[in-house]
């Protein structure tokens, strides 16, 4: 039953002052035609005019990277395809459901296969269309359009179609889009904010990891040591004669991102994958030894038995009076590891490295407790890096949760 106030139609329940209104009749579409590409187009280095690809259109902001240029001269003689302030940029192919207005006048030009939407005054606002394009109602009318299952492709005729459901209001649809830019700015922020916590461990690593820099209260000669000098490397492994009804928690790969475990699953030994062998302990260091310069490394913390991980990692089990496990673990994402498996890895069709690889990697290393000081710092700002993305995460959650109250009107700003 349709809640009083509201009505139902073919994009679903709106308010009953909403309308559903095709987007060619509050908008002009247009792209850049195939034979004034082949004829007429000419990229130039330094040109004055920056030709938007598919890559460079992100979610409601330009993505600077890899940008083509124009000349100006160029730009105005392909006029229709000219970007101007107020204008809606939109993939049609391969990022498709990505949009961004354009906010500066003789910046922008669009290339091959990106929409120009130029919004229709007084009957849309543009960011609000933006913000319509990148919603859930965006997403089930490239559904409806898709042209291909292999590369996303929706065609202009086909986005001239496009339902939208809309306030009767400028200033309605205004709010809404001041409202979630509000919510962007935030995520932009702390997307700023991550990327600089970011900078500053790296470069704490550099200077903490190598010596450059010396904590207060440490002193004493720093030496390069092989793995196999500071720890045991794949010091357990399940064998043949392990029972078949053994049950364990598996780690793979695919579970493993940079330092942190995804995911894992349960298992039992007689039907585990061939590769689930080896055994781990507390503060074990786990190194990816297949395409290990992805880096989807991890430090096991659970003070638990029966977790097993793939025969894709190198098991490093540090020696107390040595090493200190996190001390290790920096290290795999640090350059002085990275080199040397570079290194080993060069050249080769399939990267990969094994344990006796791992054994001989060489660290520069103080004394087990400059080594343990040092990981705290870093752990430290990997924690306070933590705690923004999840922030950021839930920050995006929260603009997801709002794009669905205010785009369908369940909440009403003006």
């Amino acid at each position: 039953m349709v809640k009083v106030g509201f009505k139902q139609t073919e994009v679903g329940v709106i308010p009953e002052d909403w309308d559903v209104v095709p987007l060619e009749n509050i908008s002009s579409i247009t792209r850049l035609a195939g034979a004034e590409y082949s004829s007429v187009w000419e990229e130039t280095p330094n040109g004055e005019i920056i030709a938007l690809r598919g890559f460079n259109i992100g979610k409601n902001r330009i993505i600077e990277r890899d940008f083509v240029r124009i000349s100006k001269e160029l730009s105005w003689k392909l006029k229709r395809s000219k970007l101007y302030v107020g204008d809606v940029v939109y993939p049609c192919v391969g990022t498709i459901g990505n949009a961004v207005v354009i906010t500066e006048n003789d910046k922008y030009h669009i290339q091959q296969n990106i929409a120009k939407i130029t919004p229709a005054k007084n009957k849309i606002y543009p960011e609000y269309l933006a913000y319509y394009l990148m919603s859930f109602y965006g997403e089930a009318e490239i559904e409806r359009f898709n042209a291909t299952s292999s590369q996303p492709n929706v065609l202009v005729g086909s986005l001239r179609q496009y339902r939208v459901p809309l306030p009767p209001k400028i200033e309605e649809q205004r709010a809404i889009a001041e409202t979630l830019s509000d919510v962007d700015a935030l995520i932009a922020a702390l997307d700023k904010l991550i990327a600089k916590k970011r900078a500053i461990k790296t470069a704490a690593m550099q200077e903490l990891l190598t010596g450059q820099k010396r904590l207060p209260g440490f002193g004493g000669e720093w030496k390069r040591k092989r793995i196999t000098e500071l720890a045991e490397v794949d010091p357990e492994n399940l064998t043949a004669n392990t029972k078949p009804d053994y049950e364990f928690k598996y780690i793979s790969l695919d579970d493993v991102d940079e330092g942190f475990l995804n995911s894992y699953s349960e298992k039992v030994f007689n039907s585990a994958p061939s590769r689930a062998r080896r055994v781990l302990r507390k503060g074990d260091v786990l190194l990816s030894t297949v395409r290990p310069n992805l880096q989807s490394h991890f430090l096991f913390d659970k003070d638990e038995e029966d977790w097993i991980c793939s025969t894709g990692f190198a098991v490093i089990r540090c020696l107390k009076q040595e090493a200190y496990p996190a001390f290790v673990y920096f290290h795999l994402f640090g350059g002085t590891i990275s080199k040397q498996i570079e290194a080993l890895i060069s050249g080769s069709n399939y990267p990969a490295i094994n344990s006796s690889d791992v054994r001989d990697l060489m660290i520069p290393a103080p004394e087990v407790d400059e080594q343990k000081a040092i990981a705290v710092i870093l752990a430290d700002m990997e924690a306070e890096i933590t705690a923004l993305e999840t922030r950021r995460a839930k920050t995006q959650a929260l603009k997801q949760g709002m794009m669905q109250e205010l785009l369908t009107g369940r909440t009403r700003l003006v």
